[in-house]
């Protein structure tokens, strides 16, 4: 059980819902009309709050959640202080904290960029490509991806240029990456090391890279994402803040993701 943002609304809702109440059932026993002219303060603010919290917590555990990229590792498509929304309900209804799956809604299909627990330390939230389903073949060799021997066909798009606090990738290569029927855009540097290997995904387990190939800890490295471990799909950027570029990229704002 992680205590996170989602342990904190579910303890708040509970807590403002019975002291809310609790005051009513007590107004009713002792038969006093309700609402009465001087409100205990302690209540007031549990009738406030406890709507409130109790909607951002189902629209946060059943419908979107917001989300802030730190990090380049999916470049180009995420940049550092990109904001995104994530489809809670895309691969199922899951309880908030206990993160159990009540209701069946679908499968991460190839080429989603999905958010899910770090499996290794789960409180951490990280973002990927979907790569390699349950029971496929991921061979990687020489910054080229293959998918059951099928090779991810690659185009040139010229050299990257980077911009605020992605500038360091200034110079890599951008790539246009068919992988298999889902065409996205990737950057490699040609001059950098990478894991070179064959993985075979287990069955409830999924393959995940960062399109920034040379600049991403991901399923290379640490091992495939448990189906437990989904958090949601990304599907929208609706904010961009990076004080490196001059603050809001109003460019960004409003780009569907895919």
């Amino acid at each position: 059980m992680d205590y996170d943002f989602s342990f904190f609304l579910v303890v708040a809702s509970f807590v403002t819902g019975v002291v809310w109440g609790g005051y009513c059932l007590y107004l009713k026993r002792v038969n006093l009309p309700y609402p009465t002219e001087k409100e205990p303060l302690l209540v007031e603010y549990a009738r406030s709050f406890f709507p409130v919290v109790l909607i951002v917590l189902l629209l946060r555990s059943f419908l979107v959640e917001p989300f802030r990229i730190p990090s380049g590792s999916m470049m180009p498509t995420l940049l550092v202080g990109d904001f995104i929304l994530v489809n809670k309900f895309s691969y199922g209804v899951r309880l908030p904290v206990l993160n159990t799956k009540v209701i069946e809604m679908g499968e991460p299909k190839r080429g989603d960029i999905v958010v899910f627990r770090f499996p290794k330390q789960p409180e951490v939230d990280y973002i990927k490509r979907v790569i390699g389903l349950p029971g496929d073949r991921i061979a990687y060799f020489d910054k080229k991806l293959y998918v059951n021997g099928i090779p991810a066909k690659q185009v040139s798009l010229g050299r990257y240029q980077g911009v605020g606090q992605g500038s360091n990738m200034t110079g890599a290569e951008r790539l246009e990456e068919d992988l298999l029927g889902i065409e996205h855009s990737i950057l490699v540097s040609r001059g950098a090391s990478s894991v070179e290997d064959v993985f075979v995904v287990p069955q409830g387990q999924y393959f995940v890279m960062g399109d920034n190939r040379d600049n991403s800890n991901d399923s290379r490295y640490w091992g495939t994402v448990p189906e437990a471990n989904l958090v949601g799909r990304a599907f929208f950027i609706w904010m961009n803040w990076d004080w490196q570029n001059n603050g809001i990229a109003f460019d960004r704002l409003g780009t569907v993701l895919r």
